[in-house]
């Protein structure tokens, strides 16, 4: 279990002291696709650092409206929890496994012990921390003030990556765009109006990948 705290550049310039500390103290689990981590109401217990796999972290109204806020890959951490460790506060989003998920769990008591501790551990968790917190204000800033038609468009380039089809239904990409699903369906149609894209059932085949990144960028 040592061998995991050295993929982390941060911990792995820790004391030999309190290397030995978070590994003993912590643990690594697993967690099946399509679990549910946490949720809103309730307390964070650990920090979950991932060693393998896709946390997908959304918000989900009152009405079952989603939006994806970010998504938490191997060798980073989920911003929301350390802000709610921080702040003792409960969870106001909920944290799905979108793949099968290898993670170290650190218990809260470590996490505040070594936060009080620890100059390199504060750096480590502050450094994940800000970076994230620029993802999300990307994310609001795109969501309050860029047109959807865009957002889309650049979202299916992103996408299909070197494929040609995007296998995502159309009430996935308006949770991964924070909007309607009658809207990105009428986007979609007007995209395969344009020739861009050839639309079939669970997927989206994009036919004009040139077209459609153009018409992204404007």
């Amino acid at each position: 279990m040592a061998s995991w705290i050295d993929q982390f550049k941060g911990l792995a310039r820790l004391p030999e002291e309190l290397r030995g500390r978070l590994v003993s103290d912590s643990r690594v689990v697993r967690v099946p696709k399509g679990t549910v981590i946490f949720g809103p109401g309730k307390a964070p217990e650990n920090l979950l650092l991932l060693l393998d796999g896709v946390v997908r972290v959304q918000q989900v109204s009152e009405t079952g409206r989603e939006i994806i806020l970010y998504r938490v890959h191997a060798l980073e951490s989920c911003v929301l929890t350390t802000a709610c460790l921080l702040a003792y506060e409960d969870y106001q989003a909920e944290g799905v496994a979108e793949t099968d998920v290898q993670a170290v769990a650190i218990p809260k008591a470590v996490f505040e012990e070594m936060m009080a501790g620890s100059s390199d551990f504060r750096r480590f968790v502050f450094q994940a921390y800000s970076r994230r917190i620029t993802d999300l204000f990307t994310v609001i800033e795109e969501v309050a003030f860029k047109r959807v038609d865009l957002r889309l468009a650049k979202k299916l380039s992103e996408m299909t990556g070197a494929a040609a089809t995007v296998k995502k239904t159309h009430g996935e990409l308006a949770s991964e765009l924070g909007t309607a699903r009658e809207v990105v369906s009428r986007q979609l149609q007007e995209f395969q109006r344009r020739g861009w894209i050839a639309l079939h059932r669970g997927s989206i085949e994009v036919t004009d990948r040139d077209g459609l990144e153009a018409f992204s960028r404007l």
